[in-house]
């Protein structure tokens, strides 16, 4: 079949990939579009399923750890998408999300046609550095993550939604941040540290989710 790939790079990478907290476990399925109910008007060849304890961090984990392996997918001309409106036809209560993948034509984006919030709406002051996070994909594009210099990198925080988001992408938000901050690790990679404090600042409207050095 022209869809057909070789599963065995894609379980590799992940029994090498660096997890957010060692703490925080997960589990995966490659799973094939018969396994998976959709509510997209396309389908892919296969999807990782995704599964956790449905606490907080395990979910910003999910987010961290698969964006990882996404981005590896499309290092090696695999296309990929999280999706949000699927189901397993096999039930299970610790599923969270999948992602969607298969072979993709040789196409790259303008980084232009990236509709994403400005730097200084991101975090307290403008700051290159956080480029990786402002380009992460996020659930209806809502870019959830706010981040906050400390003197030693950046205290990571989720926006808490407006009422009418919040039924779309209360679920998906953790993950979301999870996704920025794969891509804020893989590009500091030789010098990416998270961990989560006790004496953060509380800021209105945001939840804290933990501390960043870069």
């Amino acid at each position: 079949m022209d869809d057909e790939i070789e599963m065995s790079p894609i379980h590799e990478f992940i029994s090498h990939v660096k997890p957010l907290r060692s703490s925080a476990d997960f589990r995966y399925e490659i799973l094939t579009k018969f396994d998976v109910n959709l509510k997209t008007r396309w389908s892919a060849p296969y999807y990782l399923a995704l599964f956790c304890e449905k606490k907080s961090i395990n979910l910003v984990n999910i987010g961290f750890v698969f964006q990882q392996v996404s981005l590896f997918l499309q290092s090696i001309d695999i296309g990929s998408c999280w999706v949000g409106l699927a189901s397993l036809k096999k039930k299970d209560s610790e599923f969270v999300i999948v992602i969607s993948f298969g072979k993709s034509p040789d196409k790259t984006r303008d980084i232009n046609d990236f509709k994403r919030k400005k730097l200084s709406e991101i975090s307290d002051f403008e700051d290159n550095r956080l480029k990786p996070a402002q380009l992460a994909p996020s659930a209806i594009n809502s870019q959830p993550w706010y981040f906050k210099h400390s003197e030693d990198g950046f205290d990571v925080y989720q926006l808490k939604q407006n009422i009418i988001k919040r039924q779309f992408v209360k679920k998906w938000n953790p993950i979301d941040v999870g996704i920025a901050l794969a891509h804020m690790y893989v590009a500091n990679e030789k010098t990416f540290e998270f961990k989560i404090n006790n004496d953060f600042k509380r800021l209105k409207g945001y939840t804290y989710i933990g501390s960043i050095k870069i």
